[in-house]
């Protein structure tokens, strides 16, 4: 993957992080990982950086890294619509090489990323690598039942339509194309690379998962 593959999808991104299934699940990661208060927060593969929004105000600080140089611009015009220009940072940078230092985050996100990783190890290790001792490292990821014919019955009984069904069956199209997690993949991955206390939530009927995990102490 390179940047410039995501650099025309920058309005489709941010509307899509907008749709009302996608803001809520971002509500749910913001819900669990709980207060920001005082916290240094990085987003790997920010996008144009909607869920940093959600915690914005009470973080010390905000970090978004992208791989795509216009998704970094969208996110910087985004906080400095906000007034939250201050807080936040956003770099170019690759989620296999972080261009960030050593045990800077107490809190370390990434959604629909890990999934799109030719070798998510590697990601799972520079999330790792960014965390502070206890860091809490918190994961989107597309689940065996996500597909385009349960996308669809979701959008269904949800009244989901347009541009938010679209979007939806369009995650469900790459997801089968790339890879959909089981919490056991997910829970070994995050073992093998040195976390602890792993724990899954279930959002959109279970079409995708939220794994939350912790780097230890003694790392």
């Amino acid at each position: 993957m390179n940047g410039e593959e995501f650099d025309d999808l920058v309005h489709f991104f941010d509307s899509m992080a907008r749709t009302s299934w996608l803001s809520a699940v971002h509500d749910t990661i913001k819900e669990e990982t709980g207060s920001w208060e005082g916290k240094k927060v990085l987003d790997v593969g920010c996008g144009t950086g909607r869920l940093l929004l959600k915690g914005a105000e009470e973080a010390e600080a905000v970090t978004g890294v992208d791989l795509s140089r216009e998704m970094v611009k969208s996110a910087v015009q985004n906080f400095f619509f906000h007034d939250k220009s201050k807080k936040a940072e956003f770099l170019i940078g690759d989620a296999c090489a972080l261009p960030v230092d050593n045990s800077s985050f107490h809190l370390a996100l990434s959604t629909c990323v890990i999934f799109l990783l030719p070798e998510p190890e590697l990601g799972l290790k520079e999330l790792h690598r960014v965390l502070k001792a206890d860091g809490t490292a918190a994961m989107l990821n597309p689940s065996p039942k996500m597909n385009q014919l349960s996308a669809h019955q979701y959008g269904k009984e949800k009244g989901i339509s347009g541009f938010e069904l679209t979007s939806l069956l369009k995650w469900a199209n790459v997801s089968t194309r790339r890879h959909r997690y089981s919490e056991d993949e997910l829970t070994s991955l995050l073992t093998s690379t040195g976390f602890h206390t792993i724990r899954h939530v279930h959002v959109l009927n279970g079409l995708a998962t939220i794994t939350l995990a912790v780097k230890s102490s003694s790392l």
